[in-house]
């Protein structure tokens, strides 16, 4: 072997023994990655498992009071009956403590609908409870919630999204809140459906039912210490029927009070159906034309279309 192979030998031997020195070094530096890495995962898991799992409690306000006030007293008009808020919240709190025993509250979201979204008394009461929020949709002239839905969703989502919530109890039947159902499942959060029994059939759609992790029911006997139908007010018919031009005034006055506090845009609403009004805007008119006049109307079919003549001739003024 000449000169030149001998330093080509001793530079290869050389290189050869950088790549093994490299390939140590190399090795040396993955196991330590792989021995802090998996220390890292044994100190998360030990965290994860430290830390309780979470639920939220989804209210349909417009569904409880329709469902417990059909149960209950018979009738969906919520001018029919009182529906204690805090105590049917405080219900529903303690059924999931006994459902999610090791689970913590993360809070009530307690969805119904306003005029411009603007509380009212009862629902500022419920806004004051602890560990509730309320969240307001818009409710137009024939008092349809409107956006409650989305809400539903949005929240469900983000809570999911964000690992807030592990369990979500949804107090709702509506069948639009399936996508929110799927939503907060693809996120891995369970979702168990609470709903109020029906007289007959069903009042929850069936494609909700179908989505959820679990469904229950709150029976009557859940439910009646909660509601408890108004008393009916009652007037004097043995006194003078007022004048149509009384009634009439009385239909302008009601319906320049509501313009005032409704604004514009939810009366215009109820232009297209002009004579006719819907039927629960027509029950409001008949029972505040009642209030302001003292006197029943129920029987007097007369009085009534004067009261509606002048609640239109008022409103068609304004457009």
């Amino acid at each position: 072997m000449n000169d030149a192979e001998i330093r080509d030998s001793h530079d290869a031997e050389i290189r050869r023994r950088d790549d093994a020195e490299i390939r140590r070094r190399d090795d040396a530096e993955i196991r330590d990655r792989l021995d802090r890495t998996n220390e890292l995962l044994q100190r998360v898991l030990a965290e994860v498992s430290k830390t309780p799992s979470t639920h939220a409690i989804f209210v349909d306000a417009g569904y409880v009071y329709a469902a417990a006030g059909l149960l209950v007293t018979g009738t969906e008009d919520r001018r029919s009956f009182d529906l204690d808020a805090e105590g049917l919240i405080e219900a529903f709190i303690d059924k999931a403590r006994t459902i999610f025993a090791d689970s913590r509250l993360l809070r009530v979201y307690w969805y119904d609908g306003a005029r411009r979204r603007i509380h009212t008394a009862e629902q500022q009461s419920i806004a004051e409870l602890p560990d509730v929020k309320v969240r307001l949709g818009n409710l137009n002239a024939n008092n349809q919630q409107k956006g409650v839905d989305s809400l539903i969703r949005s929240d469900l989502e983000s809570l999911a999204r964000h690992r807030a919530i592990s369990d979500a109890a949804l107090v709702g039947g509506d069948e639009d809140l399936v996508s929110a159902v799927e939503a907060a499942q693809g996120y891995g959060a369970r979702v168990h459906l609470w709903g109020i029994e029906a007289g007959e059939g069903r009042n929850q759609a069936e494609p909700l039912l179908w989505e959820v992790d679990s469904q229950r029911t709150f029976d009557l006997d859940f439910c009646r210490p909660y509601v408890t139908r108004r008393p009916v007010t009652m007037y004097e018919d043995d006194s003078p029927a007022p004048s149509r031009e009384d009634v009439r005034f009385v239909g302008a006055q009601i319906a320049a009070a509501w313009l005032a506090a409704r604004g514009r845009d939810s009366l215009a609403e109820l232009l297209p159906g002009h004579p006719y009004l819907p039927g629960s805007v027509d029950q409001d008119l008949l029972i505040e034309a009642e209030r302001l006049l003292q006197h029943s109307l129920r029987g007097h079919a007369h009085l009534r279309r004067s009261l509606r003549d002048g609640f239109w001739q008022h409103v068609q003024a304004q457009y």
